[in-house]
């Protein structure tokens, strides 16, 4: 096998492509995001990377909290256009016919067409350099009942997540295995 070598730079793909809601009910924005991930289990937390220059930027740093919103096939337009548009100039929530849906824990709105709502409460920012690192804990996950399956659990089958690769959106495909399954004996 032969590799072929680039400069340094962001390839670590795919990555989801989430819409992170932002502000109050009355005066809220929506930013899209890929840069953003698992950082800890316990307590559960999570990070976004946004650029200061963005209008949601003064947004979270102010308020201290934000949710990220899982998207899907379904909202891929509406994931796009909230990443190049500006909330400084547009209501995306109205532009894109996204409902509002009240959180529990912070005053930013959900997206009700998100199947997963993830609250969450700025610790620690860190700035650096092109973005700057939002670090926090996940308050509460709040997830469409049509997408838990008969035990309670969440099914992402059910749901066409998308995720963000080398400057395109791809739709998730199908199961491979679960966590463990290489070293599990098979059960006849």
């Amino acid at each position: 096998m032969s590799k072929v070598s680039w400069k340094a730079g962001t390839f670590l793909y795919p990555i989801p492509a989430v819409m992170v809601s932002c502000g109050t009910m009355k005066k809220s924005n929506i930013i899209t995001i890929a840069w953003t991930g698992i950082i800890n289990t316990n307590p559960a937390m999570v990070y976004i990377s946004v650029r200061p220059t963005r209008h949601s930027y003064k947004l979270i740093k102010e308020q201290g909290e934000f949710v990220i919103n899982l998207t899907t096939k379904k909202l891929v337009r509406a994931t796009d256009w909230c990443g190049v548009k500006s909330g400084a100039k547009v209501d995306k929530f109205k532009e894109m016919k996204l409902h509002k849906e009240k959180a529990k824990f912070v005053k930013c709105p959900m997206i009700e067409e998100s199947p997963v709502s993830i609250e969450c409460k700025v610790k620690e920012i860190k700035e650096l350099g092109s973005h700057t690192m939002f670090i926090a804990e996940v308050l509460a996950i709040n997830s469409d009942k049509k997408y838990i399956d008969e035990n309670g659990a969440f099914d992402i089958s059910k749901c066409d997540l998308i995720s963000y690769a080398n400057g395109g959106y791809y739709s998730m495909g199908k199961k491979l295995g679960k966590f463990g399954f290489s070293v599990r004996k098979n059960k006849k």
